[in-house]
């Protein structure tokens, strides 16, 4: 009694320092023990066992919710009780009762929020069975009641634990909170401590419709293993009885079979019939969502046209000049009556320039541009003016032929400025609205990389560029060097741009019904007719290198600006070039002849600075320590052949097989000098590259001449690698044959051959010997010789070829070696080639 009392002066103190807030409610407080070491066998116990510590189960109303609590409560030093962990019950997923103790009072808690998974959950033991029992029951009803769900329980007979609840009726002290802040003992009822697990426990009413069933068969409830037994047969007759059953509804099953494939088959009819409208449908989805793509578009650009337009007006607006203005500007005369109106104009136009100019110009103009189509500049106008002179300076010539030299300067420097500002203007517009990516001049560089990839972008629009600048001007410069030569009266010839009459007029004049032109060939025409002189056509080159001088620079630029996109459109300007080149064939044309020669030096030049960059790509490969398999710039030369003979154009022919000859050498160069860097494996690295040389130049080297003569000298190193290269496998396998033979060979020739046998090291013993040794695992021989071949190859499509090439190189040397034996050794029996031959054909 003392003890009983002491224990429950403990929990009561453990339940007043459990209590923290007056709205918590203590169910009971358990002391229990909290086990660190593992469980004896024969000890009711535990080892190692902690200072006894108090559970106390507890709820917190807040609002409409209840939280329920596990609370710990330790013995500090001194013996008084304070908080050590609290457990929600909400994340309670498991009891456990541990059965390495036979007492069945040690449990664990299983909790499903555990930071780490590695931790063990508390293990706990209870003074005897009924605290535990108490404890657990009080646990599964307030998880019941609370949290409306039940935590799992193994290891526990749920039927004992129903029937030490149906004993315990009488209420258990528990504890609550008052308003004034103490515990106050309270009993609680007997259905608060029923336990009802889900499955495993056994209610109460679940005992009476057991115990009312077992007295339907007048068995008592310790008669459970006939009860059993009975239900057993019962079992087995009610299954015999279903089985009789289906078997008799077979028919019924089979229509019912009947209609569920029907069906089946309609299901899967619709779902064909689904999936087709979903592929519609979706299309129609696709088609809509375009539709309104573009009619976003549509009206996107709708507005914006018209918030353009109302901005070029505004801008016209200010650009337009009042007509009295422009008549003054343009038309009137400088008499003195008029010059208070001309000055006029021109304040006007001052202050309209300087309002169209920073800062006084809004900057929202500053940045728009506008592109029309590039045309050839049009000087009808000048020589239409000029016209009026022509035959004043026939005159002149023929009065005082000095006076012309200082007008042909003063023409050419007026026009020279004109002419480069228009080629200027037109080569840079030109470059700008020409749209192509740069391609990478790396080609044949022997690292790996995307830049292959880049280099199939298509650039065509730069040679076009090229070609439409050679087109606009190269006839323009025609056209002006012969109105020069024919307006300033050089005694030259008539001459025609290339591709007959520019614009329609005969060598740029207007052809009008009047035949109102120079007159050159009408005032002087026995001088025309006497030829020209040397003198002459020396003043004219002179002039015209004034006319058009510094206009080179401009074709330059365009040259060097296609030259750093992609190096090989060189080829097809190249081509572009000798083709206008060909066509200039007139004397008044000397500058032009000279501009398009500069503009052929130029491409050859920048097109061979790209070849030497290229070879010192491949010669890069060299620099490498050690190499294995195909150079990566065997295959990149069939890309790049590829794409050169796609430029070609004209007579560019031989500028790309100069380009083939250089790359080809060096590349055949620097694979030699890195195949003598490793002896060993020297023929089967020449042997690998030779033939992707072949098979990625095959197709090209049927159309090329310059190609197929160096496919043609691939192959011949390919066969010489292949030769030395399956010789020394040979040897190496079959040595002591093949020195033998060639030790008879060599003998052949000062010795007669029945003397051989009886030679030194050629007896007809060494020869059995021979033969022992070298064919007597021939067939391990020849795999070994085969696994030889196959050992270091990196393309594994050349095997097969060399693995017969071996085969055919092995039967000649055997062949030789027989018809030796049968012509010194004639009693000697060999393998024969025949049986040789079948040997090698089941490897």
């Amino acid at each position: 009694m003392a003890k009983s009392s002491a224990d429950d002066l403990d929990l009561r103190r453990a339940s007043e320092s459990a209590i923290e807030d007056p709205n918590q409610n203590i169910i009971i407080s358990i002391r229990v023990a909290k086990t660190h070491g593992i469980i004896g066998k024969s000890s009711k116990l535990t080892r190692h066992m902690a200072k006894p510590r108090v559970l106390a189960l507890s709820t917190k109303s807040k609002g409409q919710s209840t939280t329920a609590f596990l609370r710990v409560l330790k013995y500090s030093t001194g013996g008084v009780l304070e908080p050590a962990k609290l457990y929600k019950l909400k994340h309670l997923s498991k009891v456990e009762v541990i059965t390495n103790d036979p007492s069945g009072c040690t449990f664990t808690l299983g909790f499903d929020n555990l930071r780490s998974q590695s931790v063990a959950p508390p293990l706990w033991t209870m003074r005897n069975i009924d605290d535990r029992n108490r404890l657990l029951l009080c646990i599964l009803n307030t998880c019941k009641d609370v949290l409306g769900r039940l935590p799992k329980v193994v290891g526990i007979d749920v039927v004992e634990m129903a029937l030490w609840a149906k004993e315990n009726r009488p209420s258990v002290s528990t504890q609550r909170n008052v308003q004034d802040g103490g515990p106050v003992a309270s009993a609680v009822p007997e259905n608060e401590l029923k336990v009802n697990v889900e499955k495993e426990l056994v209610s109460q009413a679940e005992e009476e419709d057991m115990e009312a069933l077992l007295g339907t068969y007048v068995m008592g409830v310790g008669e459970a293993e006939a009860f059993s037994e009975r239900l057993k047969r019962e079992l087995q007759a009610l299954e015999a009885a279903n089985v009789h059953a289906i078997l008799e509804s077979e028919p019924l099953m089979d229509e019912v079979m009947q209609g569920l494939e029907s069906a089946t088959i309609c299901v899967e009819d619709m779902d064909e019939w689904l999936g087709i409208f979903n592929v519609k449908l979706r299309h129609m989805r696709e088609d809509i969502e375009s539709i309104e793509t573009r009619n976003n578009k549509l009206v996107m650009q709708s507005v914006n046209n018209k918030s353009l337009i109302e901005e070029l007006d505004k801008l016209v607006e200010r650009l337009r000049v009042p007509s009295e203005f422009a008549a003054s500007l343009t038309g009137s005369s400088f008499d003195e009556a008029r010059m208070l109106q001309n000055v006029e104009a021109c304040e006007w136009l001052t202050n309209a320039l300087r309002g169209i100019e920073a800062p006084n110009l809004d900057p929202a103009y500053a940045n728009m541009r506008a592109r029309g189509q590039l045309k050839r500049p049009d000087h009808a106008d000048l020589r239409y003016k000029c016209r009026t002179y022509a035959r004043l300076l026939q005159h002149l010539k023929s009065l005082d032929k000095n006076c012309l030299g200082p007008l042909r300067k003063a023409y050419c420097s007026s026009l020279n400025l004109l002419l480069r500002r228009e080629a200027r203007e037109f080569a840079n517009e030109l470059r700008a609205s020409t749209k192509a990516s740069r391609n990478p001049t790396v080609w044949l560089e022997g690292s790996t990389g995307s830049g292959q990839n880049a280099n199939a972008t298509d650039t065509s629009t730069v040679s076009d560029a090229y070609a439409k600048m050679l087109t606009i001007f190269i006839p323009l410069l025609v056209d002006e060097s012969s109105f020069f030569a024919h307006f300033m009266c050089f005694e030259v010839p008539t001459l025609v741009p290339p591709g007959g009459i520019v614009n329609g007029n005969k060598i740029g004049y207007d052809d009008d019904d009047n035949d109102d032109d120079l007159g050159i060939m009408d005032i002087d025409e026995n001088d025309s007719k006497s030829g020209k002189t040397s003198a002459e056509l020396a003043a004219l080159n002179e002039s015209l290198q004034d006319l058009l001088d510094g206009i080179q620079e401009d074709f330059y630029a365009v040259v060097d600006w296609a030259y750093k996109i992609d190096p090989l459109r060189c080829i097809s300007m190249h081509g572009i070039t000798e083709r206008y080149l060909s066509g200039q064939k007139a004397d008044a044309a000397g500058f032009v002849r000279r501009l398009l020669g500069d503009l052929e030096a130029r491409i050859s030049r920048q097109f061979s600075r790209f070849v030497d960059e290229a070879c010192h790509q491949i010669e890069r490969n060299e620099r490498n320590v050690r190499q294995m398999g195909v150079l990566s710039y065997i295959p990149r030369f069939a890309t790049l052949a590829t794409r050169m003979e796609q430029y070609i154009q004209g007579q560019s022919r031989d500028l790309v097989d100069q380009a083939y000859t250089k790359f080809v050498g060096i590349m055949f160069a620097t694979l030699e000098k890195i195949a003598q860097t490793d002896p060993k494996y020297a023929d089967m690295f020449l042997l690998e590259n030779y033939a992707a040389f072949q098979n990625s130049l095959y197709d090209l080297a049927n159309v090329v001449p310059t190609l197929a003569k160096f496919y043609h000298q691939a192959s011949e190193a390919y066969e010489q690698a292949c030769t030395r290269h399956i010789s020394m496998i040979i040897y190496y396998q079959f040595e002591r044959l093949f020195q033998f033979a060639r030790r008879i060979e060599d003998l052949m020739f000062t010795v007669a051959s029945e003397e051989i046998p009886f030679q030194l090291g050629l007896s007809k013993m060494d020869l059995r010997k021979m033969l022992k040794s070298s064919l007597s695992g021939v067939d391990k021989s020849i795999a070994a010789m085969y696994k030889k071949l196959q050992k270091n190859l990196t393309s594994e499509e050349l095997l097969p070829s060399l693995w017969d090439k071996c085969k055919k190189e092995f039967l000649d040397k055997y062949e030789n070696f027989a018809q030796l034996v049968a012509k010194i050794y004639p009693t000697e029996n060999i393998p024969s080639v025949a049986e040789m031959r079948d040997l090698l054909a089941s490897m």
